[in-house]
């Protein structure tokens, strides 16, 4: 029975280059220069920028989301939290990279699934939604209805079997 799987990933090569462009521009730029505004990788593969005032941190953002947007990384996918302040004056904001589709958005796909009216099944698999039925055209039709359904993530179809 032919197969295709609805996952939500982001290209972590594309995101690495657009953070290496970013960090030089913010080390080049005049309105950045003695600021130190930074740019740093966690260790989960979040962002941390760090900056001498809330606005300095939001233009450093604006350029990483600028960066990002440039190298085709879906902003869905990017998840910024609440500038929290740091040590010695300065302040920081984690930037998340979301990975894999949650519960909740998952069984908001598979409901979207069943309410289309089209035989195929859905059925979550970890972070993954697998859909599933007898004829291509109604998976290249549950394709169309889930792009065209806003979930706010970055969705891609992988693992197509016929």
């Amino acid at each position: 029975m032919p197969s295709f799987d609805v996952v939500s990933e982001l290209n972590l090569q594309e995101v690495e280059n657009a953070f290496n462009q970013a960090r030089k521009e913010l080390a080049q730029r005049f309105d950045f220069k003695g600021t130190n505004t930074d740019l740093e990788r966690e260790k989960d593969g979040s962002i941390l920028v760090k900056a001498s005032s809330d606005g300095r941190c939001e233009a450093a953002l604006g350029v990483l989301m600028e960066k990002l947007a440039k190298r085709s990384v879906p902003l869905e996918g990017i998840d910024p939290q609440e500038v929290e302040p740091a040590a010695g004056g300065a302040v920081k904001q984690l930037v998340r990279l979301k990975k894999g589709i949650p519960q909740p958005e998952a069984k908001k796909l598979v409901l979207l699934i069943k309410e289309s009216g089209l035989k195929v099944q859905a059925a979550i698999q970890g972070d993954a939604v697998r859909i599933s039925g007898k004829k291509k055209d109604d998976l290249q039709a549950a394709m169309q209805r889930i792009r065209g359904a806003s979930l706010g993530l970055p969705l891609q179809f992988q693992n197509f079997r016929d």
